[in-house]
């Protein structure tokens, strides 16, 4: 029965930050368009953060954490929401939001680099079929349309990159950092310390403050749909999964965001879906199988040894698509 549960969660948290998250590029986008970046990641992760501790408070958990957990969970959440997610909205101002989550799509390449770099795993053939997948799935997406089309569209790609960089090691240090046992404490102090760090970055570059009464309602609608699902929702599920399954396998999130930013765009702002779009999106789904897929592929498996697989997770707990 446990074992049900927690692959319910599992099944859940992967929903969460591959289809809510996927949202998450059109609704920065469009409050963005009326609201300085910076101000607009403080209030969202400041007011979720703020959230999640008044509904601890209801549910009697206990947000007491040891000095070494405020350490940790301040750095990720500056890794994560400071610099991670708040550079992204600076960066919408000048790229647009399906180029976003493409570009951010090479994470999990950028993971699978750092696992190797950092924690000196060998990279397994099921993995690189994965990546290049998704980075043909990307090359095909984003070679439809002029990617430099307005000013400072570089910097925004550039600093996307960053951020890209930011997530990718943050996401190794917190599945092995110690952070507060209960997820929903830990996604609370990471919202709350990473938006104030956003405030003192907004005040610092002296960007406009307004108060919600004066945001039209679609930026009202956007910013209340980021505070409650794009943050609380699926970053307490992305805390779940970094500590429940391999750093790989959660950033295959980025493979299948920008597949919902494209649809969402389609829908809203009634962009146009090539077939060369449907066909790239097939193949990112593809890459996703190949690295989330425990089962060996025939090709390489007569080259392991009898009885053993190098391509499923481990039994002492090491990454899957890994091995020392």
């Amino acid at each position: 029965m446990e074992k049900s549960k927690n692959t319910t969660l599992i099944v859940l948290a992967f929903f969460s930050i591959y289809v809510i998250w996927g949202s998450t590029y059109l609704l920065n986008k469009i409050a963005v368009s009326e609201l300085p970046p910076f101000m607009l990641a403080a209030i969202r992760f400041i007011s979720a953060g703020s959230l999640i501790f008044v509904l601890c408070k209801i549910m009697g958990i206990s947000t007491k954490i040891s000095k070494r957990q405020l350490l940790n969970t301040t750095l990720a959440g500056f890794l994560f929401l400071s610099f991670g997610n708040g550079v992204v909205v600076w960066a919408l101002r000048f790229v647009d939001s399906g180029f976003a989550a493409l570009q951010i799509s090479a994470q999990p390449l950028v993971v699978l680099l750092l696992m190797r770099i950092l924690q000196n795993k060998k990279i397994q053939p099921m993995s690189i079929v994965g990546v290049v997948l998704g980075i043909i799935g990307i090359y095909l997406l984003v070679g439809q349309k002029e990617i430099v089309s307005q000013e400072n569209a570089v910097w925004g790609m550039i600093m996307i990159f960053l951020c890209m960089l930011s997530w990718a090691y943050c996401s190794l240090f917190v599945a092995k950092a110690d952070l507060p046992a209960n997820y929903f404490v830990n996604t609370g102090y990471q919202m709350f310390l990473g938006g104030v760090i956003l405030l003192l970055g907004s005040l610092l570059f002296g960007e406009q403050w307004s108060m919600p009464g004066d945001w039209s309602p679609k930026v009202q609608g956007a910013m209340l749909l980021l505070i409650v699902f794009g943050s609380i929702v699926a970053f307490t599920s992305f805390n779940y999964l970094l500590k429940s399954v391999s750093p790989e396998k959660v950033a295959t999130s980025t493979y299948v965001n920008p597949i919902i930013a494209l649809v969402l765009g389609w829908y809203f702002l009634e962009e146009q879906i090539t077939l060369q779009s449907m066909i790239a999106a097939g193949i990112l789904l593809t890459g996703v199988y190949f690295i989330n897929t425990k089962k060996k592929m025939l090709l390489f498996s007569r080259f392991q040894n009898k009885g053993a697989s190098a391509l499923d997770t481990e039994s002492n707990g090491k990454p899957q698509g890994f091995k020392e």
